[in-house]
């Protein structure tokens, strides 16, 4: 299942991986792992612009980097559950995101993405584009992490 809903200033974006709640919430967690998908297609997030200060109140930093320059988003989480829940709030836009994993009993984890306080820009076509094109590259991860499991 892939989905996204506009809400105004909120996005809501769905996605089932095959893979278990342990494993996703490592990918969503461990920057050498986010450097594997983070961004959209054509930018890069090099795992040393990376900073994950896993508990309420610690940073979450990531640079992209592309052939056009680069943008460095800085969050601070406000949530922390593992492995059920991951929310953080953009220090520049104020724009807040959650992480809601579910654990669908066979394997397969249910992701739905909550953005609210969401900036114009981020909520233009180009840019959702872009952010499915993230999910996309996290589903792509898992799927190798996990026949590397079953190898």
């Amino acid at each position: 299942m892939n989905d996204e809903q506009d809400h105004g200033e909120e996005l809501v974006h769905e996605r089932v991986f095959a893979a278990p709640r342990d494993l996703v919430w490592h990918c969503l967690t461990d920057p050498s792992e986010l450097a594997q998908f983070w961004g959209p297609e054509g930018l890069m997030t090099p795992v040393d612009g990376i900073v994950v200060e896993l508990r309420p109140g610690g940073r979450f930093e990531t640079l992209m980097v592309g052939a056009h320059g680069s943008h460095r988003m800085v969050a601070t989480f406000t949530e922390v559950v593992a492995p059920e829940r991951l929310a953080w709030v953009e220090v520049a836009s104020g724009m807040h995101t959650t992480s809601t994993l579910r654990d669908l009993g066979d394997g397969r984890t249910a992701v739905t993405i909550t953005q609210r306080n969401v900036p114009e820009a981020a909520r233009r076509p180009r840019a959702r584009a872009g952010f499915a094109t993230s999910l996309d590259k996290l589903e792509r991860r898992l799927s190798t992490l996990v026949q590397e499991e079953l190898s």
